[in-house]
């Protein structure tokens, strides 16, 4: 999902300025389109149709304005566009083009709603169809995140599309003197009645001059070539010959490279350092100081590390907890406060149901994990002649600018963001601190371009992590079923957090907190969860499925716990209690999938997880066997429902990808504190999942649902739970803490 500033900023939208909407900022406001970002961008030969079609002489350029990270969201929202246009797929260029208000994502709004996606009241459509384009359209947010693109782009892209097929159209009746309608497009040019062709490049100029036509139809999808359908991905020729620009390749002439050296008591003072050292080295130029570290310029990003490691700073204490017991204690004062942050579901009377019953309790815990993306953070910048430019992979190209902006000083149209590939984004990404250093040194260095490379251990140690969590549960079963179920959650909150770099300080609760427990799909007739906030501690960010990745943890172990009290079969006990039928089928498929019921080799268990997260169901199943070095994951299970599935073998993909990144939290990730530092400083002591470690995963993708949903982070939240899950069935040993290998050696 986006940053922190990025979910406050919808959050603060959705309850406040959305619902004075009209008032505020007037209907005609509202109504009135952003201007092209493109058209500030266009050299000579050039034309913008759309804001996400670019054409010249040359041929079609597709703006896919969305962070690509591995997650292939350029080539489905390419994909969008160029079903509509008729532009042959060999033929289709993208760019992602520049920051630009036009570009705001409004299905990300959905996600902060107060509503469960599975509400089609009508109150909830009307928050859903009204207030929320309304928020989107207002707060203007161009992220990339909360897997929100597939529905944000599924609409508005083939609209991009059409209006610029229709366009041409137009263009070319009008040079010939005839009706568009005797017109047809193929492949990126116009036919005549004659059977002419005409390519798109000789229409752009007396296109581009047309106004665009209303009321578009769109093809049905009995009509579709791309959609639906496994495209090959546009970026995979570049990536696969190493010819693809990332951040970290970018090289200009007479250009200095740099790293920083941070506190490490994370938001701790630089009070003070010595830098005669490192400045006495060949090849290093400049020392620059910050609030909180230095930057470090030289020949090369080998010396510019050297340089740090000879640097000594006094560093300023940080106002969080020196060891992780204090860490956890204060998550877990959170459940005695006075109020809680949020109560979205409370069914029944829990408190009376449990009264005189045999009752079912247990505390769940988990730790800070971090991003730990396989490329370090980094950026590029450089101001020369009044002007600056950033390059860097983010999420969040306004924010970006925004704070390039303030940290420069200087106006919008002197700052201009290039948005790269990213080697893993999973929500860090989206914050600007990374840049923000690189802007700093190139306001230091005129005309000189610099590239800023955090050192894994600097990148480890100052991200903004998964909050640390704990759960608390009272339950009791009857009659085969749970008669009460009372979940309570505490973690420090990511709004709170993000208010601190630059989010709005928000009123009212955290809805990361309480994700996927209060809109689970359960019928249990006395139900109640509870969100409560942890004080501030690390600085926490959203990180792949935000508080679903704690939360399903929780939710679905207790689950779980509460299926073998009653006696009961997990699978078939969570079947008879799902009300929706989406969802059930969801996980009847993967019941069938691993062949649930089928009789294991001794030494064999299964686990399963349900999680309905970002508004799409999945299930997961893990099987292990123990072995003579210990317990080993050999299938994994999942089944999803997206709605509309774009492009199934990307769907694949993320859910492969998912599922083993949530796999490798629940085995071996965690971050601690030790003497107010974080432990953990690279990938020997906060490893991942090697090729041996990881299962044979299978995918069933379905289309069930009524909307269209992304994918991106679904597949996580469920990988946790079902492998705990299955090592309680294996072993009779239920763990609930994680990481799961402090208790348990994994082969």
């Amino acid at each position: 999902m986006g940053a922190a500033r990025t979910i406050a900023r919808r959050t603060f939208l959705v309850g406040s300025v959305a619902l004075a909407g009209g008032a505020a900022f007037g209907v005609h406001t509202i109504k009135k389109p952003y201007p092209n970002p493109l058209l500030d961008t266009l050299e000579d030969g050039e034309f913008t149709l759309t804001n996400y079609v670019l054409i010249n002489q040359d041929g079609v350029t597709l703006i896919t304005p969305k962070g690509e990270m591995g997650q292939g969201v350029q080539s489905t929202w390419a994909a969008l566009i160029a079903e509509e246009l008729d532009v042959a797929w060999d033929d289709v260029k993208i760019a992602h083009g520049p920051p630009g208000k036009a570009y705001y994502n409004a299905a990300v709004i959905e996600e902060g709603l107060p509503i469960s996606s599975l509400d089609h009241s009508g109150q909830a459509n009307f928050m859903r169809e009204k207030i929320a384009p309304i928020a989107a359209k207002v707060m203007a947010m161009q992220v990339t995140g909360g897997s929100s693109a597939a529905a944000d782009g599924f609409v508005k892209l083939r609209v991009a599309g059409a209006t610029a097929r229709e366009m041409l159209k137009n263009a070319a009746a009008k040079k010939l003197g005839l009706k568009a309608s005797q017109f047809m497009t193929v492949n990126g040019k116009v036919i005549t009645p004659d059977r002419e062709e005409i390519p798109y490049g000789d229409l752009a100029a007396d296109a581009a001059a047309l106004k665009m036509p209303k009321n578009i139809s769109l093809r049905p999808p009995s009509e579709w070539k791309y959609l639906g359908k496994s495209m090959p991905r546009l970026d995979m020729k570049t990536k696969v010959t190493g010819t693809a620009n990332f951040a970290p390749d970018l090289r200009f002439e007479g250009m200095k490279f740099g790293t920083v050296k941070m506190n490490p008591h994370l938001g701790g003072a630089l009070k003070s350092y010595n830098a005669d050292k490192a400045l006495a080295m060949k090849g290093v130029d400049k020392v620059i100081a910050t609030d909180h570290g230095v930057i470090i310029i030289a020949d090369n990003t080998w010396t510019a590390f050297k340089a740090a490691n000879l640097i000594d700073c006094d560093w300023g204490k940080a106002d969080y907890p020196d060891t992780m017991a204090e860490h956890y204690a204060a998550v877990g004062a959170a459940f005695d406060n006075a109020s809680y942050d949020s109560r979205n579901r409370d069914i029944g009377n829990v408190d009376t149901a449990l009264e005189g019953a045999e009752v079912l309790s247990a505390e769940y815990k988990v730790p800070y994990l971090a991003h730990a993306c396989m490329e370090p953070v980094n950026a590029t910048a450089m101001y020369q002649d009044g002007r600056l430019d950033v390059w860097a992979g983010n999420q969040a190209p306004g924010d970006l600018k925004a704070h390039a902006m303030e940290v420069s000083g200087l106006s919008q149209d002197q700052v201009h963001i290039h948005t790269q590939f990213m080697g893993g984004g999973f929500g860090r990404k989206s914050e600007v601190d990374f840049s923000e250093y690189a802007v700093r040194a190139a306001m230091a260095m005129k005309d000189t371009p610099v590239q800023i490379m955090w050192s894994r251990e600097e990148d480890m140690t100052h991200d903004y992590y998964r909050p640390i969590a704990m759960g608390r549960f009272r339950g009791s079963v009857k009659d085969g079923n749970i008669h009460a179920f009372d979940l309570n959650v505490a973690c420090p909150s990511i709004l709170e957090s993000g208010a601190e770099r630059g989010g709005p300080d928000l009123p009212g609760g955290d809805i990361t907190n309480a994700m996927t427990i209060w809109d689970q799909p359960y019928a249990i007739p006395n139900y109640r969860t509870t969100a409560w906030r942890a004080r501030k501690l690390l600085p926490v960010g959203a990180w792949r499925s935000v508080g679903g990745t704690q939360n399903a943890f929780f939710q679905e172990s207790m689950i779980d716990e509460m299926a073998h009290a009653a006696g009961r079969d997990p699978m078939d006990f969570r079947l008879e209690m799902m009300n929706n039928d989406v969802c059930k089928t969801v996980l009847e498929t993967v019941k069938d999938m691993s062949g649930w019921d089928r009789q294991r080799p001794e030494g064999h268990a299964l686990g399963c997880a349900f999680v309905l997260g970002f508004a799409v169901p999945t299930a997961e199943v893990i099987e292990i066997k123990q072995t003579n070095d210990g317990i080993k994951i050999i299938n994994a299970w999942a089944a999803v429902d997206v709605g509309t599935a774009l492009d199934p073998r990307n769907i694949e993909a993320q859910v492969f990808g998912g599922l083993n990144f949530g796999l490798a939290a629940a085995i071996m990730g965690e971050i601690d504190v030790k003497d107010g530092k974080i432990n953990q400083t690279n990938f020997h002591d906060y490893d991942s999942l090697r090729l041996y470690q990881a299962p044979k995963v299978e995918v069933e993708i379905l289309e069930n649902g009524k909307h269209i949903r992304g994918i991106g982070e679904p597949g996580t939240p469920p990988a946790a739970p079902a492998l705990a899950n299955a090592i309680f069935a294996l072993t009779g040993e239920r763990y609930r803490e994680l990481p799961l290998n402090k208790f348990v050696a994994f082969a």
